[in-house]
């Protein structure tokens, strides 16, 4: 193979480690693990983000009938109370309906399984932060993430082009086409209908995601305008490709979209007072 092959291979790799470790690390990745109760081992798995309408079904495979569950759930960053449940059975399952939020709303939620006198909490430390969000269909979904991987691994390539120097002028071209379909058409759009809002990054939020995205498309514009202008545009690629990957380690969903129940609540007493 010759060697722009070998680095497309590479970058290949580069980009699937970068988007399966920003997702695993992420505060929406499932968590999961297991708990001793009675010399029995109970395996679990719980979610933290619930797409589309409906509550959301939390279940525990406890194949002990005589194991029993309480969830407690509260609403996130708030001074509610936390509100127990008792887990219905179903077979070999311990199972519970979190109330649906409204878009961008989050709560806190524990499990307790007791077994006569002895008792575990899942997770055994702190508790579980469930995101909720609108339904994206599918036909815009996959879009999104086909152009935004893309970005990804062209922006790895073009990065790598330097052990080439033959194409920094298109690879950084289609970089930026990418990163603009993905980023700035499709992802707001995403963004509308999972949250309610085009764009929660900067100037107008904080979210994290739209944040990195925009800080790589300022590196890649800039890049894009040395290939074009400067006689030694390569420091520019390569400092954009660089930042780019190191922006989509960090985790997806940090700082993320977030519903203010205080202000929820006081529009809906500002509703009931009219």
């Amino acid at each position: 193979m010759n060697k722009s092959v070998w680095l497309w291979i590479i970058a290949f790799i580069l980009t699937v480690f970068t988007a399966a470790y920003q997702r695993i690390t992420g505060p929406t990745y499932p968590l999961s693990g297991n708990v001793k109760l009675d010399e029995q081992i109970i395996e679990y798995k719980l979610d933290r983000t619930h797409g589309g309408e409906g509550d959301h079904q939390i279940e525990i495979r406890a194949m002990d009938k005589s194991i029993c569950g309480e969830l407690y759930w509260k609403r996130f960053k708030t001074n509610d109370e936390w509100t127990s449940f008792e887990m219905e059975r179903k077979d070999e399952k311990l199972i519970f309906y979190l109330p649906h939020q409204p878009p961008a709303g989050k709560l806190l939620y524990k499990i307790i399984l007791q077994k006569d006198d002895e008792v575990v909490k899942l997770p055994e430390e702190g508790e579980i932060v469930i995101r909720f969000k609108g339904a994206v269909p599918i036909f815009i979904l996959i879009p999104h993430i086909i152009f935004i991987f893309a970005a990804m691994l062209l922006s790895a390539r073009t990065g790598l082009e330097y052990f080439n120097k033959k194409k920094f002028k298109t690879l950084t071209i289609l970089t930026v086409i990418f990163l603009i379909i993905g980023g700035f058409i499709l992802g707001p759009i995403v963004q509308k209908y999972a949250f309610g809002e085009f764009w929660t990054g900067f100037p107008f939020g904080h979210d994290l995601t739209d944040n990195k995205v925009l800080i790589a498309f300022i590196f890649w514009f800039a890049a894009l305008i040395a290939v074009f202008k400067s006689k030694r545009p390569v420091k520019f690629v390569i400092i954009a490709s660089v930042v780019t990957f190191i922006i989509f380690l960090i985790p997806h969903s940090l700082l993320g979209s977030e519903l203010d129940y205080s202000e929820l609540d006081k529009n809906k007493i500002e509703l009931n007072t009219e």
